[in-house]
């Protein structure tokens, strides 16, 4: 009968099957596409969003009383317009005045 020794064995692992990790990539790329689709028929639907600072009111609350005044973000709007919009009206001006 035999007994297993008592010295520490280090036994390396071994990497990943290289199919896994393309396999994980490829969602990972999919997703990506996906979030890009997604946001992009969102910036065509709805190219404004809800102010970052007033939350959609149009006023905020400034001081040690807290009173409400006008939001300078959106001026006074409640909407800011979001960068994938902001993005395409810029590569969009870009491409226009190039062409002339």
């Amino acid at each position: 009968m035999t007994y297993p020794t008592a010295t520490a064995t280090i036994i390396p692992a071994s990497p990943p099957p290289l199919a896994f990790q393309s396999t994980v990539l490829a969602w990972l790329i999919l997703g990506a596409l996906a979030w890009a689709l997604f946001y992009t028929v969102a910036c065509i639907v709805a190219p404004f969003s809800q102010c970052r600072d007033c939350g959609g009111i149009g006023k905020t609350l400034y001081g040690f009383r807290r009173r409400p005044r006008p939001c300078r973000l959106c001026a006074c709007t409640g909407l800011r317009l979001r960068w994938g919009r902001r993005l395409w009206n810029y590569l969009h001006r870009l491409h226009r005045e190039g062409a002339r």
